[in-house]
């Protein structure tokens, strides 16, 4: 039986208040477009349970039907309805289906019911001026919110064998091909199946950190990917494209606390192994030694606080440095080995 959208009080945002994701299930959603993110962001919250800290990220799922059958025939059951108010800081979830255009573009009764919720209930809400809420679409996600009118001249993508169809529903849009994702205001469309994952990992770098993002990519065993035209990869990010648990216990320890002293004992400590050790590894799956690292994520703070708007001493003290005469020496020692990295 279909369902009328549930009524929820609406509250105040708080800081302290984690983000609502909230997956939208259709009959035949990709079972892989709904486990790939929510994975990344349960992951995300158990790192920050083992720091002592809240959770970011509440997830939840609705659809027009209180069961479905996924892609690959496991049912999903026990979906809330579809909400008429988000009752908290929400980033809802559109995601694919199996098929080709035609089939995917059937327009049952449960798509055309979600197509006008989009567009009636939920889109008034998300593109509200100062709104906190998002709309993050997986794969075949961007056609629906395409068919609801939802995108307009933004940017977007979606499955490289979908591009000409969404191109079609969102005539005035810029749909851009050879893209893992592209964000364009509170829209945030992704690629075909694993790029979901990818999305996540952007969206939890924004909210809780590149640190944080780094760990769950590294749990996941997933690397971050980019193609050229992509958003510009975090220099936090960087160097953390290897499997190695010790290494990868280091990166975090440093990007968490780039201010501490680091002496090449507390960073073995952290690694378990010994200090020649711990520099063999680093330049064995980083092509730096520990120091080298340490030094590439305070420059890259201090980078960061200058571009909002920090003083140089200011910049300095926020990446760790003692003064500002040691930052600029270090971004001088980090010039020098970028251009030798590029010429390489």
């Amino acid at each position: 039986m279909d369902r009328e959208p549930a009524t929820a009080t609406a509250l105040t945002p708080r800081d302290d208040q984690p983000v609502d994701v909230l997956y939208v299930v259709l009959p035949d959603t990709l079972l892989l477009d709904l486990a790939g993110p929510a994975e990344a962001f349960r992951l995300a919250n158990q790192a920050l349970q083992r720091r002592g800290r809240a959770p970011l990220f509440r997830q939840r799922y609705c659809g027009p039907l209180p069961a479905v059958s996924s892609s690959v025939g496991l049912t999903l059951a026990e979906l809330e309805p579809l909400p008429a108010r988000l009752s908290a800081p929400t980033w809802t979830v559109l995601l694919g289906r199996p098929g080709d255009t035609a089939q995917v573009l059937r327009r049952q009764r449960a798509w055309l019911q979600t197509r006008d919720w989009l567009a009636r209930t939920l889109w008034p809400q998300v593109s509200a001026a100062g709104a906190p809420h998002r709309l993050l679409t997986v794969c075949v996600g961007a056609l629906l919110a395409a068919d609801a009118g939802l995108i307009g001249e933004r940017r977007c993508t979606t499955h490289h064998e979908l591009l000409d169809e969404l191109a079609q529903l969102a005539p005035k849009a810029q749909v851009l091909a050879n893209r893992l994702f592209v964000e364009d205001g509170p829209l945030l469309s992704s690629a075909g199946i694993t790029a979901g994952i990818d999305l996540a990992l952007h969206c939890i770098a924004q909210l809780g950190g590149d640190a944080l993002a780094a760990s769950v990519a590294q749990v996941m065993v997933v690397q971050g990917r980019r193609h050229t035209q992509d958003p510009q990869r975090s220099p936090l990010l960087a160097f953390r494209d290897h499997l190695h648990p010790a290494v990868h216990r280091v990166q975090e320890a440093v990007c968490e606390r780039p201010g501490d002293p680091w002496p090449a004992e507390a960073l073995s400590a952290i690694a378990h192994v010994t200090p020649r050790q711990l520099t063999r590894l680093f330049h064995e799956h980083t092509g730096l030694t520990p120091r080298a690292y340490v030094e590439h994520v305070r420059v890259a703070l201090a980078q960061q606080a200058l571009r909002r708007g920090a003083s140089g001493q200011q910049a300095a003290d926020l990446a760790g440095f003692s003064s500002d005469r040691q930052w600029r020496r270090a971004k001088a020692r980090h010039a020098v080995g970028q251009a030798h990295h590029d010429a390489a």
